[in-house]
């Protein structure tokens, strides 16, 4: 089979990855639109789940990115002048741009053809193969020619954020809390390499206004939080974007999901097809799940048509407990000061059941006394078991509960969309 796959993130490298595995003889070609070492973002976070699949299917991808990953463990939450802990949770981050070289490395050693500096535009024709696999990100150029047979939709979130990173370098998952005369504004900060931390920050519209935000350059953007979240950088400085214009680019999360992923050879994969809020650090997760869930497909099925099929109706079921899960976390994050005025320990046991479809709709304090009175297992599974039910029940399988809009036309091909 030949296969041409648009866009350079992981979930195409990955899905050539496996494709080669199965059958040296496919030709398979990935076609980035960047130039060689040039990408966006600041570090992935991920878990030792996603190691137990690589290894399950690649051992040699998946060595090569633990090798280049760091590891954070715990987590700390700043709430104004108090802090509190959690020893649980531990996981991975590494740098957006070397995990891209790891996965491209291992795709050309065996035998996949990687083209830099390549954009597939809207217009124009396809690559000439047997099946087009579209992970060009949200803006999708691929998925932007055939919008009226996938029908995208998009729904925006209220709060605004800002990606940047610190020279400090976080051991444990760090969220700041800071109490503003226009309201609070947070962060989320983990390490991904020896000196380097993605620190995303978010905040209200209002907060985001009544800071000034939306009226000063970068510079300007970067003395404000460096102040603000002081407590936690201690006294290391915030980065803006590299290649950056001067401009601090605020975005607000769009929730993207499709009605159709295939279009007889042409297919989704990754962010072209769903994104999930970055709040559960899932991104990544599901865009490699989706390469090998298509890879499975194409490998068990005789027709490529059945293979698409098969993959789409796998992959739509198995995302909505992540779907439902990062609605309700935004939904957290967006009714922030419902939970702030508990005791810090109590604000982060909640933070941690921020994924519950459940907790909305109880009283704060109410819910954590029956979290800590009810057999904890019994509940959690319980939760776990009512949240794709309940995502089927409020929002259907591929959008979230609020009422959607039509996916606004893609921007220029090389502009580059967010990322987690």
């Amino acid at each position: 089979m030949r296969i041409a796959c648009v866009g350079g993130g992981p979930a195409s490298l990955y899905f050539a990855i496996l494709m080669k595995r199965q059958d040296p003889a496919h030709d398979v070609t990935v076609y980035e639109r960047d130039p060689a070492g040039a990408t966006y973002g600041w570090g992935v976070t991920y878990w030792d789940g996603l190691l137990d699949q690589l290894r399950a299917c690649d051992p040699e991808s998946a060595e090569s990115l633990r090798a280049a990953s760091v590891r954070w463990h715990g987590g700390i939450a700043h709430v104004g002048d108090r802090t509190t802990a959690h020893d649980g949770d531990s996981g991975y981050g590494i740098g957006r741009h070397r995990m891209l070289a790891v996965l491209a490395a291992r795709a050309a050693a065996l035998g996949v053809r990687v083209v830099h500096a390549h954009p597939w535009p809207a217009h124009g024709p396809l690559p000439d193969a047997d099946l087009v696999v579209a992970g060009d990100g949200v803006h999708s150029a691929v998925r932007a020619r055939f919008a009226r047979h996938f029908r995208p939709t998009t729904v925006a979130g209220r709060n605004t954020y800002l990606w940047l990173g610190t020279t400090r370098r976080f051991d444990a998952f760090t969220f700041g809390f800071v109490e503003t005369p226009h309201g609070w504004i947070w962060c989320y900060a983990y390490g991904y390499e020896e000196n380097r931390s993605t620190f995303l920050v978010e905040c209200s519209p209002e907060t985001h206004r009544g800071l000034g935000l939306d009226a000063i350059d970068e510079a300007g953007t970067l003395a404000v939080l460096t102040r603000l979240f002081a407590r936690p950088l201690r006294g290391h400085p915030l980065i803006g974007p590299a290649g950056s214009d001067g401009h601090a680019r605020w975005q607000t999360f769009r929730t993207l999901t499709n009605e159709r992923w295939h279009q007889d050879h042409v297919v989704l994969l990754g962010d072209a097809a769903h994104t999930t809020h970055y709040s559960i650090g899932a991104g990544t997760t599901l865009a490699i799940e989706d390469a090998r869930t298509l890879a499975a497909a194409l490998r068990d099925e005789s027709a490529t048509a059945t293979a698409l099929r098969r993959y789409e109706r796998q992959r739509k079921a198995a995302l909505l407990p992540a779907q439902s899960a990062a609605h309700y976390s935004a939904q957290w994050y967006e009714n922030l000061p419902r939970y702030l005025r508990l005791p810090p320990a109590h604000m982060f046991a909640l933070l941690g059941q921020r994924h519950s479809p459940l907790l909305p709709h109880l009283p704060p304090r109410l819910y954590y006394r029956l979290d800590r009175a009810t057999d904890l297992p019994t509940l959690r599974t319980l939760k776990r078991r009512l949240a794709p039910h309940l995502a089927r029940l409020t929002h259907g399988p591929d959008r979230r509960p609020d009422e959607p809009r039509a996916l606004p036309d893609p921007p220029r091909v090389g502009a580059a969309p967010p990322r987690r």
